[in-house]
């Protein structure tokens, strides 16, 4: 891969999470009833960094989890034969809750997808939001992020990468990358 572009600076995610977290609490009429869900890998820091600037803000403070979406996805079949499923972490009951999933970044939606159905298979939120860092475009399916940091149109042999600190060692970050043919 070759490296094009940055997209965004760690200042510039750290302000678009801040105004996804004010978004969040205007949209929801506040926290009480929220609980957010991080999609495995990156979505999770993104998700507890949603969380802290909830509490630095003064809202109610809200439960933090994540899933691993690995074996709700429908495209399972072609990427491996044997699926490494990962841990999932629902931190309280999600009946009635709005859950808020948290993802860095949307593409085809099918992981969006795969992560209501884990949703589901844990409980019956009564309401089921989507949070993105990054929106790509050339959805597949008929999913639209209800927060969305930034929209940044793509093409198909471009790819996005999100550097987050707890996993990559590297400040908050987006690159964009061409794919060599």
């Amino acid at each position: 891969m070759v490296f094009k572009s940055e997209i965004m600076t760690e200042a510039e995610v750290t302000r678009s999470l801040a105004r996804i977290t004010h978004e969040i609490i205007e949209r929801d009429h506040g926290t009480e009833n929220v609980v957010l869900l991080g999609i495995r890998r990156r979505g999770l820091p993104l998700a507890r960094h949603i969380a802290a600037n909830i509490a630095r803000f003064g809202e109610s403070p809200v439960p933090v989890g994540f899933i691993d979406v690995t074996l709700y996805r429908d495209d399972l079949t072609e990427t491996t034969d044997l699926p490494d499923a990962g841990e999932t972490f629902i931190p309280c009951d999600i009946g009635g809750k709005t859950v808020i999933l948290v993802d860095d970044v949307i593409f085809t939606g099918r992981t969006a997808r795969a992560a209501i159905e884990a949703v589901f298979a844990h409980g019956r939120p009564s309401m089921i939001q989507l949070a993105v860092l990054i929106d790509r475009g050339h959805r597949e399916l008929p999913i639209r992020p209800d927060f969305v940091g930034k929209n940044i149109p793509t093409s198909g042999s471009e790819l996005i990468a999100v550097t987050v600190p707890e996993i990559d060692g590297k400040p908050f970050g987006v690159r964009l990358y061409e794919r060599k043919i």
